[in-house]
Order: structure tokens, then sequence, then C-alpha cells
């Protein structure tokens, strides 16, 4: 019985995808739920798996086509088995040489990135959770020479740059002396995120404002008690469930700061959900903790944990990303200093962390080193007012500089 693989109902908000890659061809056995192709939107990337076992009859897109929800993608021959001649046939060539071989096991990221150098999953040391291989062991196995030839794997002469994970062309243009200039086409998440920033910029009247904490207090609190912290939650106690809970705080003080602009309306939100701000080789990611005024240190901890791995994965989801009605950006996990980070529309402000540096600072009329971090409060001017912004940040100094605020609420 032929079956037709479709594109999966995309999100409202979504109007179609690009069909980033195919890890199966015509001919290949697949299991039931077995990924045959990453979808990428200008958000997230998805899956498509197998709905039965079979064989992979015909593709009737190829990689780099933009597809809409319930588009059909491929066919799929239920319960066949793999004819010999089909057995035969040969992968396609931007596939790795066995990108079945645990294929269903490697994140979408890191997958495509083994396929397009065609290197061996098998023989790259895994580091990540449960064996798991990542994209920072490929590229620490593609940067060792002695690595490369005990495996046997020949990577692509010339790596085309980290963005060129879509399947679109990549264009070399020669210049003098072997100078090469390589055009690659934006992917779509990185295409949102500038069309954002702009959007940002253009309809918001943005402003930051900064100070300084100084974190011996937190610091002390943290190497007290992580350990036991740790023990009984099965988390690690960073720092940032305190500029969290602090943030959460500073916004039932200042609700303006916790609100967003819909035409001519002003919208108070009576709730907290917090976007934090995650890295990844795609661009930059800002899953949303729901309802963290709820939530206690651990909860928050496993939160942000558990949405860091999930985007890196390429396993965030639609509903991960939307909505948040203040956010945090941590500049300082890459040894920014300062910086003014952009506001995430429709929300009005967002709060911007950076290195913790040893200074000298007057403390009771006495010089003493203290581990002091720059703060910056970028906020949409039209309806958050400077003394507001800097009431804000003041709030959020207080209550990490003396971490008893945030148990008494004060």
């Amino acid at each position: 019985m032929s079956i037709e693989i479709k594109v999966p109902q995309l999100p409202e908000s979504v109007a179609d995808a690009t069909l980033v890659t195919w890890h199966k061809q015509v001919g290949q056995a697949v299991t039931r739920d077995e990924n045959l192709a990453d979808l990428e939107t200008d958000k997230v990337v998805l899956e498509v798996p197998a709905p039965v076992s079979g064989v992979l009859k015909e593709l009737r897109i190829v990689a780099g086509t933009s597809v809409t929800s319930g588009q059909v993608l491929a066919v799929l021959e239920e319960g066949a088995a793999v004819a010999p001649a089909a057995a035969a046939v040969k992968v396609a060539p931007a596939s790795a040489p066995t990108a079945a071989n645990d294929s269903g096991k490697l994140a979408p990221s890191v997958r495509r990135m083994v396929e397009e150098k065609q290197l061996d999953p098998s023989k790259i040391p895994a580091t990540g959770r449960d064996g798991r291989l990542t994209k920072g062991d490929v590229v620490e196995y593609l940067d060792n020479p002695a690595a490369k030839s005990a495996g046997g794997d020949k990577p692509a002469a010339k790596a085309a740059p980290a963005a060129a994970k879509s399947a679109a062309p990549v264009v070399a243009t020669a210049g003098a002396a072997g100078r090469q200039d390589q055009r690659v086409p934006m992917t779509r998440l990185r295409a949102r995120i500038a069309e954002r920033l702009l959007e940002a910029q253009h309809t918001q009247a943005q402003l930051t404002t900064f100070n300084e904490i100084d974190l011996k207090a937190v610091m002390d609190l943290r190497a007290k008690y992580k350990d036991g912290f740790e023990k009984k939650h099965g988390v690690k106690l960073g720092f940032m469930s305190f500029f969290v809970k602090a943030a959460v705080e500073a916004l039932k003080k200042f609700p303006t700061v916790n609100a967003s602009i819909e035409g001519n309306d002003i919208v108070y939100h009576e709730y907290y959900d917090i976007g934090v701000a995650v890295s990844t080789e795609k661009g930059l990611m800002v899953p949303v903790l729901r309802d963290v005024d709820l939530q206690g240190y651990a909860d928050i901890e496993k939160n942000i944990g558990s949405f860091a791995v999930k985007a890196r994965e390429g396993k965030i989801t639609l509903d991960d990303l939307t909505g948040g009605t203040f956010s945090i950006t941590n500049g300082g996990t890459f040894g920014s200093m300062l910086s003014t980070p952009i506001v995430n529309m429709p929300q009005s402000a967002i709060l911007g962390m950076h290195a913790t540096k040893e200074r000298p600072m007057v403390v009771n009329g006495q010089i003493e080193i203290r581990p002091m971090m720059y703060v910056a409060l970028s906020y949409d001017h039209r309806i958050i007012d400077g003394r507001e912004a800097v009431q804000f940040l003041v709030t959020v100094k207080d209550c990490l500089e003396d971490p008893a605020r945030l148990l008494l609420s004060v």
C-alpha cells in the first residue's frame, strides 16, 4: 500500500518551510517514526517522521524547495522489503557514507554537518549526554588532523562556513592569488532574526540605561549551598536563577516594564513569562520560562538547562519560543563587558548581563576587591520613562547585592 508523506501542519504564524535535507533516498528501508527529512521554518527545524515502516518509493520534492502544509513530499510503500536492485542504489552525494548508521540518534544540526563533511559518526568521539555526538565533537574532530587520518574520513577540500547548513548552493568567486569569496544564502532563521531586529529598531524608541552589581553576596550564597542544592534537586545552582528572580521582583514594582504596546493600547501583563536567550549554531533563540514567579530556583535552573539542550539539538518547539513578557540575555558567557541589547518585540524591555570581573571598589570607606558585573536595560521609551527604567535596574541591583530581599520580597 502506497502512503503519501506530507508536510506536517505548520503553525498559524508560519506560512511555509524549506526542505533542508533528505535523510533517506529512494529504495531505502525506513522504520516507523524514523526521521525522513528536516524542514526549516523561520523559527525552528521540524522533523518529518515516517508514519509506518516500509520502503521509500518516490521523492517528489528536492532539497532547498519551499513547501507548505499538506504538500506531498514523498511516497512510501508500506511493509515492502528492499529489492536487491534497489538496495544497490547509491545515496546522493549530499549524504554521508554511513548516514543510516545511527543517524536517528543525531540532532538535526549534527546530522547535517556529518553529511556535508562526509564523515562516519561512529568514528568521532562523542562527549554529549548519554554518549550523543555534539556539534562541538564534530568541529574538534575536523580540527584534529591525527584523528581524521586515523578515522580514514576525507572531508571536503574546503568546508563552507557554518552558515551554509541549508541546501542552497554555495557560490565561490575566484580572486587574485587564489583569494576567494563564498556567497551563502541566509538560513530562514537567520533571515528572520535580521528582520525582527531591524523591525525593533525602526518601530520602538529604544534607549539603554546601565548599572553595576556587586555579586559577592550571591557568589558567597552559591558557594555555601551549591553542593547541597545539587544533591537535593539534581541540578547545579547557577547565577541565572538569581537574575530571573530579581527581574520578577523588579517587574512587580514597575509593571510598565512588563507591558507591551498593541495599536493604541498598552497591555499590562499580570503574569511573568521570562525569555532567556540561548545561542546556537543556527542563531539566537529565546525560549520562554512560564510563570517564573511561581517557580523555585531549582525549577528555573532545570527549565533553563532543558531549553538550552533542546535549542542546541534542534528540538526546540514553536510553543517554547512564543509569548514572553520580558527577556534576559547573557553576553558575559562570551566575555562581553558591556553592550546594548535590542528589545525582543513585542516586549518593551530586555536585561543584559555581562562578564563578572574583580575590580577595586570602595566599601564602607575601604578599598576592597569585589566581583562586579555591568548590567544594561534596553527599553521602549514610548511607554517606559527613564525614571522607571533606572529604578527597575536599581531594584535588580539591590536584590542581587542583598539576596535576602528575594526571600522577603522587599
